[in-house]
């Protein structure tokens, strides 16, 4: 016996992405429901390989009982208006956006991080997911971190315009096509604050009174909410012309001894990672080996000579799958093991 799923935002990058991950799991479905805003109503979209196609529901008029887990892709404005109904319902919600992801109330998981913290979904029925860019990073931190107690994290972001949706990848697609096939002027940038292509912009989301952008906050106090709130953590995000994948260099300051060789070892046989670490001409992962993969890539682990107990990384993922997509399916699984058992 499996589960009534709803996705929320199925005609997203993301939504249309929770599909896939749900066929190609394997995801336990009796019923599966697209769901989106009024204008996407009727549009057809494909459940993954399974060639099953499914009509788009209009999210105004969805009714959520008898549903057991909705995933959100919708935004923070759907999820803040949409995703207490669905809960008070009984769907258990799993949202994308960022508007629960800080209430105390409201879990916000990584299933390799933190699982046992699903446990208080019942408070509002909601669990978050979190930004994309910290996803990547606590997978890598949290089995260094038992390992030798993790003081400070310094990390520079290289994210791709698939974080910004599909206008986003629109944007770089033909402000590139412009370079090489200029016909007329180039159109100004709409999506990001200067042009994308063959150029990287110092800013993602909105700036705050102290300089940092939200996207960079968004690192420091989901990090600390998911992993532990000791660790000192300052970010500095980049968005870059790549359609899929971000990159991250990580600096980190650890409380006790541990060796590149060490931490090698560690990632190796950590859940969801991959290591890919040969000190040679392309013995390092790209956002290009990324894309369409569900592990986040480790490389260039060396250590650090200007603090005592140092580490840098390099580690890239799909933000589509691990910053969004899988991660909100695998907190379905996660979900259903320990508390929805069908049977």
């Amino acid at each position: 016996m499996g589960y009534r799923v709803v996705v929320v935002g199925a005609t997203g990058n993301v939504g249309r992405e929770m599909l896939n991950i749900l066929a190609e799991r394997e995801f336990p479905c009796d019923e599966i429901a697209a769901v989106a805003s009024p204008r996407s109503t009727g549009t057809e979209i494909e459940y993954g390989d399974t060639g099953r196609i499914l009509k788009v529901k209009n999210i105004e008029h969805f009714d959520f009982t008898g549903w057991d887990i909705a995933l959100f892709a919708a935004g923070s404005g759907a999820a803040q208006t949409y995703a207490p109904k669905a809960a008070s319902q009984g769907c258990v919600v799993i949202d994308n956006s960022s508007h629960y992801r800080m209430d105390p109330d409201v879990p916000l998981i990584v299933p390799e991080v933190n699982a046992d913290a699903i446990d208080g979904y019942k408070r509002k029925n909601i669990i978050a997911n979190p930004n994309c860019s910290t996803a990547q990073l606590v997978v890598v931190l949290k089995p260094l971190h038992d390992a030798a107690k993790i003081k400070r994290v310094v990390v520079s972001t290289y994210q791709s315009t698939s974080g910004a949706g599909k206008a986003g990848m629109d944007e770089l697609f033909e402000q590139t096509r412009s370079v090489f096939m200029p016909i007329g002027e180039m159109n100004p940038p709409s999506k990001f604050t200067k042009q994308i292509a063959f150029n990287v912009i110092p800013h993602i989301d909105v700036f705050l009174d102290d300089g940092y952008t939200k996207e960079e906050w968004k690192m420091v106090v989901e990090t600390k909410k998911i992993l532990d709130p000791k660790i000192k953590l300052t970010a500095t995000c980049v968005r870059v012309p790549v359609f899929i994948g971000h990159s991250e260099a990580v600096n980190i300051e650890f409380e006790n001894e541990i060796s590149a060789q060490e931490a090698q070892d560690i990632l190796r046989e950590a859940p969801g990672i991959m290591l890919i670490d040969k000190r040679e001409d392309g013995g390092y992962a790209t956002p290009i080996e990324c894309a369409g993969e569900s592990a986040t890539y480790v490389s260039r682990v060396r250590e650090d000579p200007t603090v005592d107990n140092g580490l840098v990384l390099w580690c890239v993922s799909d933000n589509l799958r691990k910053g969004a997509a899988l991660n909100a399916v695998q907190i379905a699984e996660l979900l259903g093991r320990r508390h929805l058992q069908k049977g």
